[in-house]
């Protein structure tokens, strides 16, 4: 069949009309939602705390109770280092670890508790009192408070921060020196003397453990069966 002039224009037209709507088609973008990259958060999500084991030398569970005093207060400012009093050991003993918790590192001193606690003066804690005039010494958590200059020279007052410990500045209980608690009364005694329930070292200790627990850092202390 043969076709005419105008019939072959007609046709060729719409041909090209066809490939005009083909080609305009295939420009549409594809919709955004499609192609685009899942959005970046503007900040990474924090990274998971690392979980610090107990030095060597600390009873790990005296450990993890210091830690969770610790991270159950998140508005002490200074968390990089803790002091731990293991009461659960002679007063002849270092028993007042220093911890630097990013590292684990630990230095450890002996430390003196109150006549209270220990009436026979055996050496180690019989019990522990929050009460005036008991002179025993407390246990929980504590913070480290501002210096004075008192009855054994530059002294640190502490803070109790539990309902065992909570007199603790009221009843003047601080870091100080004293006599009876240098070393050389080891030597001769197998044990240190009794405080009134302040935590006292050799001047020398207290000096090391003032500088590194001040400006409010954590102190935990106690006696696990």
């Amino acid at each position: 069949m043969s076709l005419n002039r105008r019939e072959m224009l007609r046709l060729g037209a719409g041909a090209a009309g066809g490939l005009l709507i083909s080609s305009a088609a295939s420009s549409v973008p594809l919709p955004m939602g499609i192609i685009a990259s899942p959005p970046v958060p503007l900040t990474p999500p924090p990274a998971a705390p690392l979980a610090l084991t107990a030095p060597a030398g600390i009873n790990p569970i005296l450990f993890q109770k210091a830690k969770a005093a610790l991270d159950s207060r998140p508005w002490i400012r200074n968390r990089d280092t803790i002091g731990i009093v293991d009461f659960a050991k002679s007063s002849g003993e270092a028993r007042f670890h220093v911890v630097h918790l990013p590292t684990g590192q630990v230095d450890t001193y002996p430390v003196a508790h109150g006549r209270g606690s220990d009436p026979d003066h055996s050496g180690f804690v019989e019990r522990f009192s929050n009460d005036f005039g008991s002179y025993a010494s407390s246990n929980g958590a504590y913070t480290t408070a501002e210096t004075y200059d008192g009855k054994y020279g530059l002294s640190m007052k502490v803070r109790g921060l539990d309902w065992s410990n909570n007199h603790a500045e009221s009843r003047a209980i601080v870091i100080h020196n004293a006599w009876y608690a240098e070393d050389d009364m080891i030597a001769i005694h197998g044990k240190l003397g009794r405080s009134e329930g302040c935590f006292a070292f050799s001047k020398a200790n207290q000096w090391k453990v003032m500088s590194r627990l001040a400006d409010g850092r954590l102190i935990y202390a106690d006696k696990l069966a």
